[in-house]
């Protein structure tokens, strides 16, 4: 699975006025991103995924395949706390021109290690493409430990884990042990260097939507030996970071595409637009990041 190293962009939805999903700011995000993308990662939580209707995903998934100007692989979106409704997304999904899925570990049931080690062997075992895993325990409330990852990995359908738990241990085991082909992937874009040097094959970005160069010219930088102009690159990011955050994802990030001219920053219920506060805190770091 190398055509997934390196750089997966975390695409945004953009939305309308109306809210409404906006194709033409979509195709022009489309374009802007494959700057620098590996691949895509289609209907996240960071596309908004649980405001969208079922229709507007395939909408949106058939109009990503269709529009794709470089070509890039595509990794789908298909998780939840219900292991037979995510089995029947599976069913229902039309697999051509998808080159994996991204499962988030089941949110608010907070199951066992053992619940979710069945959870995706069910799912590796019905999906018709490899599956990658992904621990993010800020917005699921259970972590998937390094000994169930392991274990996991020992599946054939599942190649990889996006991990966003901050925590470079439990990273630093799952890198020691994996698979040779296993892909350790980094949730957060800040930890992106660190999870390179012990053996990770990239990030699923949220930062690349409107950068998508930057992490481009980090990941060449590392590649080439040079991780100081790497962490250079990175460090262009790093005081905007935080912002992205402050009041959920993708609120700040779409007020950045806003500001680049790429869409609007409109967001569904219960995500609120930025507030005046946050906007002109990231106005603020926009202005010092162009110094």
């Amino acid at each position: 699975m190398k055509k997934l190293y390196g750089t997966g962009v975390a695409l945004i939805t953009p939305f309308t006025e109306s809210l409404e999903v906006d194709y033409k700011a979509l195709k022009k995000l489309l374009q802007h991103t494959a700057k620098g993308a590996d691949y895509y990662v289609v209907l996240g939580t960071t596309g908004e995924s649980p405001t969208l209707t079922s229709e507007e995903k395939n909408a949106i998934l058939t109009f990503i395949k269709a529009n794709n100007p470089a070509r890039l692989p595509i990794v789908y979106g298909i998780g939840g706390n219900n292991t037979h409704e995510v089995l029947e997304a599976i069913a229902a999904t039309d697999f051509k021109g998808i080159d994996a899925i991204l499962s988030v570990s089941p949110y608010y049931n907070k199951p066992s290690q053992e619940g979710i080690y069945q959870h995706y062997i069910k799912i590796a075992d019905a999906c018709p493409v490899p599956v990658i895993l992904y621990n993010i325990p800020g917005r699921t409330g259970s972590n998937i430990t390094a000994e169930t990852t392991l274990h996991l990995a020992n599946h054939k359908n599942i190649i990889g884990m996006k991990e966003s738990s901050g925590n470079l241990e439990q990273c630093l085991k799952i890198a020691k042990h994996m698979p040779k082909d296993f892909l350790l992937v980094s949730g957060d874009d800040m930890l992106a260097l660190p999870l390179y040097a012990i053996g990770g094959k990239g990030l699923i970005s949220v930062l690349a939507n409107p950068y998508p160069v930057i992490f481009k010219k980090m990941k060449e930088y590392f590649l080439a030996g040079n991780a100081t102009r790497a962490a250079q690159e990175l460090y262009k990011l790093s005081d905007l970071n935080g912002a992205m955050y402050e009041e959920g994802n993708p609120i700040g990030v779409k007020y950045v595409l806003s500001k680049l001219g790429i869409c609007g920053d409109h967001v569904r219920l219960p995500h609120a637009p930025a507030s005046a506060g946050l906007r002109k805190r990231i106005d603020a770091l926009l202005a010092e990041g162009k110094k």
